[in-house]
């Protein structure tokens, strides 16, 4: 699925033929969820299931992905930085610059027994995982 098939509100529809309207550079973030994911060797890596935003700064921390699995048994997730995603708007889908093998390697976790993303270990793990650079948008209180 898209983000345009998402789109109830009509937000990435073209109706004035000016290129009106938000998207791509503005996304609503119920449009994102359930997103297909592929890498630049076009493999299907899985789909966004969700969007972590960090509340106090406002920015998106990481998308949630699911891959592997079969009718939902067996799904792992992994957060992937923001950052190392790429929106394709031409395919509509994001692109992850990492191998299917590596992806199944990455740091991941079940639906039942999430991480605590707000922790700085963790979260360097990940970055230094997808080669990104930590961000200063957690709040460690």
């Amino acid at each position: 699925m898209n983000y345009t098939d998402r789109d109830v509100y009509g937000m990435y529809k073209d109706k004035s033929g000016t290129n009106a309207g938000p998207g791509p550079a503005l996304m609503g973030a119920n449009t994102l969820v359930d997103n297909n994911v592929y890498n630049q060797q076009d493999e299907d890596l899985g789909q966004i299931k969700e969007i972590m935003l960090d509340v106090a700064s406002g920015r998106i921390a990481y998308a949630v992905l699911s891959f592997g699995g079969l009718l939902g048994m067996g799904t792992k997730f992994f957060a992937v930085p923001w950052s190392a995603l790429e929106l394709d708007p031409v395919n509509k889908r994001f692109v992850l610059n990492v191998n299917k093998d590596r992806l199944d390697k990455a740091p991941g976790f079940d639906k039942d027994n999430w991480p605590n993303m707000a922790d700085a270990t963790w979260e360097q793990s990940i970055h230094a995982y997808y080669g990104t650079e930590p961000g200063s948008y957690l709040n460690r209180n």
